[in-house]
């Protein structure tokens, strides 16, 4: 990949409109859009957006705010400017640190929460940026939303009735789940509108599987303008178990949500059990429906034709932050103790990092604040790791999770041998992980799904841009803590919509983390 530091790009170090067209590619690749949807979304040319990308064309500041909102991107942002991170290593962690409730399934149970007519009450809310940009979407419509005390409890209370028409659509194309009021919509009115972020092909695609699984209660959605249209017939129900064309989680969530307000028995088949999807299942437990087969691929829901109580839910400890925890210790060759981890979901890759030789100790097993979730406390210890036998890929819960995969790269850059990494699930993601060669890894890109990682590495610190996805933004952070040296990671909001604090709670560690602004 091409260098897009904000210091210097392959080429002299004045070249600032190659930089900025660099940048501005790369996160247009990430939002999926081609050059022609951006172009529509500023009401410029393709051939403008192009001369961008190349460099070849001068950018007024008004220009730059707008592609950076058009983006979703920091890294054009004006104002106070993006927050950057400076890492100074190597780094050695010690102590113990809780595990944060999981993103994902706060997200859901945000979008959830309009199943109901009363108070829904969610505790330990991860205050991340996607859960903002939700809340201010939920604002918008006349959802009530406040935060309680100190532990970021999270209070949400409906409107009588919802106003669609005045939805917020910066926030809702700011964040990537508004597909997800959907499922819960369908019931409250008869046609509306749902603002994306993206172009027309973009969101047929993106629909689509959603499309299959909503259908049978009505629903018929077409994408254009930006937006999702969105009509119900209300004399379609269900007329034979729901077969979901792809295991995926927000797909199964859809449905479910869909199932809550249907009376009678609806049947999901090949539905997702991953972590998110049974903590959705849990809350409609509590606000009445009745779900079976929780934590397998067959959901059968009994729904309520209306869900009016005041209920108050825990989500679960997040697998993720746990895995980034792991891989933060093992990197830095680090012995600490990762608390409330959520086992259950952290077995396959567990297993797979004690093939490549490491060392842990855990305690008993004890109960999530959902009364159900299965926690363990993780010790790490300082292990000599070698390559896997085989290739680590990931697969639909029980298997290794595939937003945990991005972390055995870094992990397999410390081990002894070559790893192949195969992330057949996203198309491009598995690039963002070369940029590990830029603090002195040997990441070998084989095609846009596979790496083979050479270890071991002794990493070496510098200057990146931060990657527009999440898990890999991260991975690059935890190779810096292995760095020696001070490196710098720079526009770092796309960690903030996934994580709460995180550079801090490092620092707890011992790290050495800064974060700073260009003055």
């Amino acid at each position: 990949m091409e260098e897009t530091s904000a210091t210097g790009l392959s080429g002299t170090s004045g070249d600032y409109k190659g930089r900025i067209g660099n940048i501005i590619r790369d996160a247009r690749k990430h939002r999926g859009l081609t050059q022609a949807q951006l172009a529509d979304l500023l009401s410029t040319s393709q051939s403008a957006i192009n001369r961008i990308e190349k460099g070849h064309q001068n950018l007024s500041l008004e220009m730059l705010a707008r592609i950076g909102a058009a983006l979703d991107s920091e890294i054009v942002a004006l104002g106070a400017g993006p927050t950057h991170l400076r890492v100074t290593g190597p780094t050695t962690l010690s102590g113990s640190i809780d595990v944060k409730t999981s993103k994902n399934a706060g997200v859901a149970l945000l979008c959830a929460s309009l199943l109901n007519r009363g108070r829904t009450t969610l505790r330990k809310v991860a205050r991340i940026e996607e859960v903002n940009r939700l809340l201010e979407v939920l604002a918008s419509i006349g959802v009530q939303t406040r935060w309680v005390g100190e532990e970021n409890d999270l209070e949400i209370i409906p409107p009588k009735e919802l106003d669609l028409a005045n939805i917020d659509e910066e926030a809702a194309r700011r964040t990537r789940s508004i597909i997800m009021f959907l499922g819960p919509l369908l019931h409250r009115s008869d046609a509306f509108d749902l603002p994306y972020a993206g172009g027309c092909n973009l969101g047929t695609r993106t629909v689509e599987p959603h499309m299959y699984a909503l259908r049978p209660f009505g629903l018929e959605v077409k994408a254009t303008d930006g937006c999702y249209h969105a009509q119900v017939n209300r004399a379609i129900e269900p007329q034979a178990p729901i077969v979901l064309t792809e295991r995926g989680d927000t797909v199964t969530e859809n449905a479910l949500m869909a199932a809550a307000l249907r009376p009678g028995t609806t049947v999901i088949r090949n539905a997702s059990s991953n972590y998110m999807v049974q903590d959705l299942c849990f809350y409609l437990l509590k606000l009445g429906v009745q779900v079976d087969g929780i934590g397998t691929t067959t959901l059968s829901v009994t729904g309520l034709a209306e869900i009016d109580v005041d209920v108050d839910y825990a989500p679960s400890e997040d697998p993720i932050e746990a895995m980034s925890l792991l891989a933060a210790a093992i990197v830095t060759r680090s012995e600490i103790t990762i608390r409330r981890a959520p086992i259950e979901f952290l077995e396959i890759e567990l297993a797979t990092l004690g093939e490549m030789g490491f060392n842990y100790g855990r305690s008993e097993e004890y109960v999530a604040r959902n009364g159900r979730t299965r926690l363990v406390d993780i010790t790490t210890y300082t292990s000599d790791l070698r390559a896997p036998l085989d290739k680590i890929h990931p697969m639909p819960f029980p298997g290794l999770n595939i937003d945990n995969l991005p972390f055995f790269a870094v992990i397999a850059a410390v081990a002894e041998g070559q790893t192949l990494l195969h992330d057949w699930v996203y198309e491009n993601r598995a690039i963002y992980l070369t940029e590990l060669n830029k603090l002195g890894g040997q990441v070998k890109l084989l095609d846009p799904h596979r790496v083979m990682i050479e270890g071991p590495t002794h990493f070496s610190g510098t200057e990146i841009v931060c990657p527009p996805a999440l898990r890999p933004a991260v991975v690059i952070l935890l190779a810096m803590l292995a760095s020696k040296g001070t490196s710098v990671l720079r526009s770092t909001y796309v960690i903030h919509r996934g994580y709460e604090d995180l550079a801090e709670r490092l620092n707890e560690l011992g790290a050495n983390i800064e974060p700073f602004r260009d003055i």
